[in-house]
């Protein structure tokens, strides 16, 4: 149930301060505050309740307001809500309508929060943003509202033809998760030992014959493999067979269970599917000689992490979401696609160029990317549309020209940094360097907090940029007047 609370502050005015605390109005966390459209916001986040009756939840403001802070600070959840409850300004932020000494919300709440405002969710808030600040905004213009579209409809103002504006910057990255690094002997230890425990579960709920384990002797047979420094192939495939073996007798146990008519409880199915679909990735490995198979699980407890080989120096190979992201004239940062799955970025650099038609109205004039989208489809898209795809043309170079594509190629490497400075500032400074949350939907959601608080922290410097700049302004004109009127 949601239910919109008439009674928070909508302005610093309205906050209730108590007596003795002077509140400066020029706070960050109070511009920011007065920066972001909570009302919109709102809107869509009150659908969705369906429900009428229960308890009430928190509002929009209170919940997006604490992940932001979360995301900027990198508390924990529990640092978190002790940080808001000792500091006014996040709490004028996130909607209170006065200072308080007691906590918000529960620690606890803030898994609530992440679920319900998904990753789709944070990516429309991050457009909205976008839209509503743009420089060249104007008022009179419903355009955000109807953006025109390739078919025509909503921007018949705007033919197809129309000048191609702007620079799209587009790359590829992955988003780490904090997980322990996935091999092969401890993944089936790990699965035993699940196992083993869902077996006792089942002695102890339906009275059943608790079957020969050697659970001693198979703790001890690992840990006198996982001590070893060194391991050879043949020491590899000894303690792989053992632990199979385990695992399988285990499996077995289960069936039999299940078959009598005995359920397991719900939190265990997840597992148990899991370290099933476990138990034949690794068998079929062991039995083939290879280390590769579709869809391979690396983690029981995260079954949809997938391994993203990336083919970096320190990193050749990562574990998380893989994403790509582009960068508009403007500097400001868009997720176009987010998945657990290893695909090719190629395929995103047409739907990233249809958005930013969508957007504007207009093609990019160029898009900057690396060697991996210039492939033979997305050059005649390209071509077909008039924009520039950066990197070298194909065929033999033309010696007249060799020296000006050249000035022109240094220059598009140069600007695609931004896109490289983006993905450094955000996995230092926000968090995507390691995601901590352990669901699949709050990972993904953690993914876009950290595109949408960087959006917001640099619309905020952006603004306070242009007042200082015309702050010098102003005062150098009052320092020349005098001279010039003697």
């Amino acid at each position: 149930m949601y239910k919109s609370d008439d009674k928070l502050q909508s302005s610093f005015l309205d906050f209730n301060q108590p007596m003795g605390l002077h509140m400066n109005p020029e706070n960050r966390w109070i511009r920011m505050a007065d920066m972001i459209p909570w009302d919109a916001f709102e809107k869509k986040y009150k659908n969705l309740f369906k429900s009428k009756t229960g308890n009430v939840a928190k509002p929009l403001r209170m919940a997006l307001g604490a992940l932001i802070i979360q995301t900027r600070f990198q508390f924990s959840d529990r640092e978190l809500v002790e940080q808001i409850t000792e500091n006014p300004y996040l709490q004028y932020f996130i909607g209170l309508p006065g200072y308080q000494e007691t906590p918000p919300f529960d620690a606890s709440t803030l898994v609530l929060f992440r679920k319900r405002i998904n990753a789709r969710m944070l990516m429309e808030a991050n457009e909205y943003l976008l839209q509503e600040n743009k420089p060249d905004k104007n008022e009179d213009d419903n355009d955000n509202q109807n953006p025109p579209s390739d078919n025509g409809s909503g921007g018949s103002d705007i033919s197809e033809e129309s000048e191609n504006k702007g620079t799209l910057t587009i790359d590829a990255t992955c988003a780490p998760v904090y997980i322990r690094y996935p091999q092969d002997v401890s993944l089936l230890n790990e699965a035993r030992e699940k196992l083993e425990e869902i077996i006792a579960w089942f002695h102890k709920a339906y009275g059943v014959i608790l079957p020969r384990r050697d659970c001693k002797a198979a703790r001890k047979q690992y840990l006198s493999f996982a001590k070893s420094k060194k391991h050879t192939a043949k020491q590899i495939r000894k303690a792989l067979k053992k632990q199979l073996s385990y695992v399988k007798r285990d499996i077995r146990y289960l069936e039999g269970f299940m078959s009598d008519g005995y359920a397991p409880r719900q939190k265990d199915i997840a597992a148990i599917l899991t370290i099933f679909k476990l138990y034949e990735q690794q068998q079929y490995m062991y039995d083939n000689k290879v280390h590769k198979v579709e869809n391979r699980i690396v983690s029981i407890s995260q079954p949809w992490i997938r391994p993203i080989v990336r083919g970096k120096v320190k990193a050749p190979v990562e574990f998380g979401a893989k994403l790509d992201l582009s960068i508009d004239a403007e500097g400001y940062a868009r997720i176009e696609k987010i998945s657990f799955d290893a695909y090719n970025e190629s395929t995103c650099l047409q739907d990233a160029v249809n958005a930013y038609y969508e957007r504007t109205g207009y093609y990019p004039e160029r898009v900057l990317a690396d060697q991996i989208y210039r492939t033979r489809d997305n050059r005649t898209f390209c071509q077909k549309h008039g924009i520039r795809l950066s990197g070298p043309k194909l065929g033999r170079p033309n010696k007249s020209t060799a020296k000006s594509d050249k000035k022109i190629e240094y220059q598009d490497n140069t600007d695609r940094i931004e896109v490289e400075r983006r993905f450094s500032l955000t996995k230092r400074c926000y968090g995507m360097g390691k995601i901590m949350t352990r669901l699949e939907d709050t990972q993904l959601t953690s993914i876009a907090l950290s595109v949408f608080v960087a959006n917001i922290v640099r619309m905020q410097q952006r603004i306070l940029f242009t007042l200082f700049y015309l702050l010098d302004i102003l005062k150098f004109r009052e320092s020349w007047l005098p001279a010039y009127a003697g």
